[in-house]
């Protein structure tokens, strides 16, 4: 069993094991949630703002790493600090893309589900049909990192398959510096209020028969960001070690014959 099948079962028991207490308890998780939910977030996303805001030079260092590397020599500690931060960086995402494939699966029998019961039956549950979005959202944001690790974005390529392996490594250290870091922060700053505000309210479906996690799906969007600036972070890091001459962490196959 892979590491994201792992999270995904961790995710769906607890989910179930908190609305059996809910409905054991006549509600005291629910009203829990109102009461206290948002303060504990707010919280912890505020600490984690700052943590991320302190660390962020950090992000400069496979920057400094290639300059090193090509004109002066990489030296051995900052080698291997870029190896074990790619390393981590690609486990969490990895793990985050794994437990986020399932959602296309999800997405193929909800949607035939919801089709047979509306054309069939004549049977339209506004619950389903809502988790349809929210798989739909929730497999591509957060299945982007493990899709850039694989180099399975799209891409207009023109010049960059007809360059050395170092050429390549200075496209994508480029790349990474002028659009894709920025666009991540860019991304994550303008979500924070949009998302905050979705919290603050414990935001549900306007339908009566809706989910009620709404902001949990708006969420998704920082996260998002985040792992997509970490995992540039990981690709500068490969393409310094190319620069640097060095070799460097294969990227995943995918696995045949697996979702």
């Amino acid at each position: 069993m892979r590491a994201g099948d792992v999270l995904l079962l961790v995710v769906i028991v607890t989910g179930i094991a908190l609305s059996l207490i809910d409905s054991a308890t006549g509600g005291d998780v629910s009203a829990w949630s109102q009461a206290n939910l948002y303060r504990l977030t707010a919280t912890a996303g505020e600490t984690l703002g700052w943590i991320g805001l302190v660390m962020s030079p950090l992000l400069l260092l496979p920057l400094i790493a290639a300059l090193l590397g090509r004109f002066a020599g990489l030296p051995g500690p900052l080698e291997a600090l870029l190896r074990i931060a790619t390393r981590w960086i690609d486990a969490v995402n990895t793990t985050i893309g794994d437990a986020a494939r399932w959602f296309a699966l999800g997405l193929v029998i909800v949607t035939a589900t919801v089709v047979v019961q509306r054309y069939v039956f004549g049977i339209a549950m506004t619950g389903l049909q809502e988790s349809v979005i929210y798989m739909h959202a929730l497999l591509f944001l957060l299945s982007s990192g493990i899709t850039l690790l694989a180099d399975g974005h799209v891409r207009v390529d023109i010049v960059y398959s007809k360059m050395s392996e170092r050429g390549k490594a200075w496209t994508d250290l480029i790349g990474v510096y002028l659009a894709l870091i920025p666009m991540g922060w860019l991304i994550l700053v303008m979500s924070s209020p949009y998302v905050n505000a979705s919290w603050r309210i414990l935001e549900r479906s306007r339908e009566s028969d809706g989910l009620a996690f709404v902001f949990l799906l708006k969420a998704a969007i920082p996260l998002f960001a985040v792992m997509m600036i970490l995992q540039g972070a990981s690709m500068a890091a490969r393409a310094a070690l190319t620069i640097s001459g060095r070799p460097v962490p294969g990227h995943p196959k995918p696995v045949e014959g697996e979702l």
